[in-house]
């Protein structure tokens, strides 16, 4: 019941009431003396209502005061996490679902559910128990734990040695913490994928190069085979144990085959484009395209568009109509958002332009969107599509160009010649959210006043374009090329080539990869052939360097430089918490790895250094933990320290001792 003033004065006598409104009358003010008292009375009494109702909500997580979240936390025997995980929720999230998980507690669906909850990367819970080789109870029949699996179930024959391996196993007694036990009564394994799907949608296809037919294409837009991912499907029950489509694994040719409702479709892994119109799944065949000599091993069977998801590639039957424009939908596998894709990245986008041009809205080519800036503003490319241009950008004086993909896409720049970069004294150039390939961009010396270049979430392909098989068509070849002294370079979540930087300029570079294509390879120096002169000043953080470094000055932080550096000035600046090899010639070290003596063994080891794979530049497992939790906040060192995995594995152990039943193990296996 809410006392307002109004209530208050009917608990009244009537008398009381008459007699205030009297004396109201015979004085000039709006009220008499005895209601005003009321509201005085009435605002105190909505306060102590206020913070009653208040202290009622306080009771409950999801209505309490932010103060209140720890103290309901600790009454639940709730721990602090790091919470580095992205997408996690705020910490009254976290009590909440810790409420609901002690009511399952220990249940396999529950320890999936928090295994995705605490690190973000999508989990499968097994319980080894029941794939254990065992005498069977006669009462209690188990048909399909037979110790000899079938050769011709070739479906569960193809899962063996995954997370989805059905074939039961003799007991193994080592400890399944160590990652080496499994199979064990008390054993519970959590795997997690830590390599996630990229959506790329409506992106051309491209033809398989000498192909007479024009009917054979690639997913990826590079040209080059790549393996496709499943887009995860969201798990409807709670109790439901996650499925191969709930997770981003590689799709196989038999699982695609099998399955094509699950992954075939506009909203799902893999779709297929004719003249923007889709290919009916009636029309989809699943086939072996893999070489064949100088062929392919198969063509399309008649009526049908062939898809091989192991390679990524494309073949339309002879008997179909070729379409004027074929475009593909698939999923990519990569451990993090970098180098331009699908994801968010509104936050890297420069303030609202007073002049936008659309390419292709606007603008048929990216060139003539260019022109019609007038020497300042913006030029956005709203699709995943292809644009095979030479470009100049031409900037005015204190202006800034920015080239930049809308949200949402990664179209492809193919360059014919090398791209340019000019502009009047204290201009800006900004590349954002493009993947460039066949040359370099280039900022020339001559006639040229540019300021600032910043290049931000873009790929500037290593090696400038790749072979059908994915090697770098020129490995080593320069990205980027700044002629110019006095050029300001900042890098950001993106991945190059080798760099060249003129030893007046000064570069950036954070969260980003320098590939030369080898360590023994120059990464960054002066612009020249043969063996470069020293490039200007480096500041690096966060990155992972392949190739040797040769500059000026350096100051690096939590980076892994596998070719070592040769530093001009040693006398300043200051390498920490990063790997570079001993002999190198650089500034002073603090906390870098490795370390003459029982150190000097520990070196970074990589789920793969070709660009394109999946683990691109992702620390393998067998990595030493002095890189793996190296950098200064205890995170890996390189370029995806952003991710903090060692962050979210420590968090998901200190939760698993809270949900485990008594006398059960569990182990961390990462499927990727």
């Amino acid at each position: 019941m809410s006392f307002d003033a109004q209530r208050l004065a009917e608990l009244l006598p009537a008398v009381y009431r008459l007699r205030d409104a009297q004396i109201a009358g015979t004085i000039p003010a709006t009220e008499g003396p005895l209601a005003a008292l009321l509201a005085v009375l009435a605002d105190e009494i909505a306060v102590l209502e206020e913070n009653l109702d208040q202290l009622y909500d306080d009771q409950f997580i999801e209505t309490c005061a932010p103060w209140a979240v720890p103290y309901i936390g600790d009454l639940i025997g709730y721990r602090l996490l790091h919470g580095r995980a992205p997408g996690v929720g705020s910490r009254r999230a976290e009590v909440a679902h810790t409420i609901a998980f002690r009511r399952r507690k220990g249940t396999a669906s529950m320890l999936e559910q928090l295994a995705r909850d605490v690190t973000g990367w999508n989990a499968r819970v097994v319980e080894f128990f029941q794939l254990l080789a065992t005498t069977q109870y006669m009462n209690h029949v188990r048909p399909g734990n037979r110790v000899a699996p079938s050769l011709r179930d070739v479906d569960a024959l193809e899962w063996i040695g995954t997370a989805f391996d059905p074939v039961p196993r003799t007991l193994d007694v080592r400890r399944i913490a160590s990652r080496r036990g499994r199979y064990n009564i008390p054993n519970v394994g959590i795997f997690l994928w830590r390599i996630e799907a990229h959506r790329l949608e409506r992106s051309p296809a491209v033809p398989q190069p000498g192909d007479a037919t024009g009917r054979r294409f690639r997913f990826g837009p590079l040209g080059a085979d790549v393996r496709l991912h499943t887009r995860p499907e969201v798990e409807e029950e709670i109790s439901h144990l996650a499925e191969p489509a709930n997770v981003p694994a590689p799709i196989g040719r038999r699982l695609l085959h099998r399955h094509p409702e699950r992954y075939y479709g506009e909203r799902k892994s893999v779709a297929v484009f004719f003249d923007g119109a889709l290919v009916p799944l009636a029309q989809i065949a699943v086939c072996n395209l893999a070489d064949d000599g100088a062929d392919w091993a198969h063509d399309a069977p008649p009526g049908k568009v062939a898809i091989d998801p192991e390679l990524g590639r494309l073949a339309i039957a002879a008997d179909l109509a070729p379409p004027g424009a074929l475009h593909v939908t698939h999923h990519y596998g990569a451990p993090g958002e970098l180098g331009g894709g699908e994801y968010p990245r509104e936050h890297a986008l420069a303030p609202p332009p007073a002049e936008l041009q659309r390419v292709p809205d606007d603008h048929a080519t990216i060139q003539a969107a260019l022109a019609a800036l007038g020497g300042g503003g913006v030029v956005e490319i709203t699709d995943n599509g292809r644009y095979v241009e030479a470009l100049s950008v031409d900037v005015a004086a204190d202006q800034a160009i920015e080239l930049r993909a809308a949200i949402g896409k990664r179209p492809l720049v193919e360059l014919t010649a090398p791209m340019t970069l000019r502009g009047g004294n204290g201009a800006a150039v900004i590349l954002n959210g493009l993947l460039v390939a066949g040359d370099a961009i280039v900022v020339p010396a001559a006639g040229n006043q540019l300021r600032r270049v910043r290049i931000t979430h873009t790929t500037l392909a290593p090696g400038r374009a790749l072979a059908p098989d994915g090697a770098p068509v020129a490995p080593g070849a320069t990205s980027l090329a700044v002629e110019r002294a006095d050029v300001e370079l900042a890098l950001e979540r993106s991945i190059l080539g080798a760099l060249r930087l003129d030893a007046g300029a000064s570069a950036r570079i954070t969260d980003c990869v320098i590939d030369a294509g080898a360590a023994d390879a120059i990464a960054c120096a002066a612009p020249g052939g043969g063996d470069p002169d020293p490039g200007g000043a480096l500041a690096i953080e966060s990155s992972t360097v392949i190739g040797a470094i040769r500059c000026e000055s350096l100051h690096a932080s939590n980076a892994i430089l596998l070719g070592g550096a040769t530093v001009v000035r040693r006398q300043e600046g200051c390498v920490r918490f990063s790997f570079l090899p001993l002999a190198a010639a650089a500034p002073r070290r603090f906390r870098c790895q490795p370390t003459p003596g029982a150190g000097s063994n520990n070196f970074p080891r990589f789920t793969s250094l070709r660009y394109g794979a999946p683990g691109y530049c992702q620390l393998a497992l067998r990595t030493p933990e002095a890189i793996r939790r190296g950098a200064e906040d205890e995170s890996e060192m390189g370029i995806f320290r952003f991710l903090y995995q060692p962050q979210r594995e420590s968090d998901l152990v200190t939760r698993l001792d809270e949900y485990l039943r008594v006398g059960l193990q569990a182990g961390l296996f990462h499927e990727s």
